[in-house]
């Protein structure tokens, strides 16, 4: 049986997706994964140079990508000119919405030290929403233009375990993670029949994690599991794909922690 003809694995074949926060981490997996599967994929991020050094790194792996891949800067921090960047994004991955998107993988994030609730400022609390609650807002705000209205496109938001069970000390963390929650649930129904979903990780050996934990502190995420490791990028990029390709799923949280939410 010829791979052409397999309706599985060729479901994302041909496809366009935009992923935001790829040039690391989970985000970059996303994209490995999505581009392994034939689709045409849009990665961005806010810096240039990372950019780059992520289609160097395809180009690595897989020798010439150019065909497949574009990459367009948005810098998702920007609070007063959040809208209008994504906008721009939304254009220049569809050619001004000639050639519609098919999904939407949101990983970005930005780095915010975790804060005692004693010491929180309304500018932390500012920070700590911008890009990883307004900016998933912004682009459902304006995907109806670039993205046909069909359950089998989709649009997947990032969340994270600490919603659910949060360390001392994550009040804001959890809190903000229970917000996108709520946030994809309420959009599954409002962008209908486009499907909205979340994914969310626990410790996954991003390179941020990694710059972040020491052996002591790997050692005890790794301790809370069931698995007995810390997740992998790769591992996370399967519920991604997950949420893109069955076409009966949406205002759904997918997690992926290792039997995080089990350990006592």
């Amino acid at each position: 049986m010829s791979s052409a003809n397999y309706k599985y694995i060729n479901k994302l074949n041909g496809k366009r997706v935009l992923i935001l926060g790829a040039t690391s981490g989970i985000g970059f997996a996303v994209a490995e994964a999505c581009f392994e599967h034939g689709a045409n994929i849009i990665i961005s991020g806010s810096n240039p140079e990372r950019l780059e050094k992520t289609v160097q790194r395809f180009r690595d792996s897989y020798g010439d990508v150019q065909s497949r891949i574009t990459t367009h800067v948005c810098d998702l921090s920007d609070e007063v000119n959040l809208e209008s960047n994504v906008q721009k994004l939304l254009q220049a991955a569809t050619d001004n919405g000639t050639h519609k998107l098919n999904h939407v993988a949101f990983t970005a994030g930005n780095t915010i030290p975790i804060q005692s609730i004693a010491d929180v400022t309304i500018p932390i609390l500012r920070k700590q929403e911008v890009v990883r609650f307004l900016g998933p807002v912004m682009i459902a705000k304006h995907l109806d233009s670039y993205m046909e209205r069909s359950p089998d496109n989709s649009f997947t938001i990032t969340g994270g375990v600490n919603s659910w069970k949060p360390q001392p000390g994550w009040s804001l963390p959890a809190s903000g993670g229970s917000r996108v929650e709520g946030l994809a649930r309420g959009l599954a129904v409002d962008l209908a029949p486009i499907r909205v979903n979340l994914v969310s990780p626990g410790a996954i050996r991003t390179e941020l994690l990694k710059r972040m934990l020491s052996p002591q502190v790997e050692d005890l995420y790794t301790q809370k599991t069931l698995v007995q490791r810390l997740g992998r990028p790769e591992d996370t990029a399967e519920a991604y794909l997950y949420m893109m390709k069955d076409g009966f799923v949406t205002g759904t949280v997918l997690d992926t922690n290792g039997g995080y939410l089990l350990v006592i």
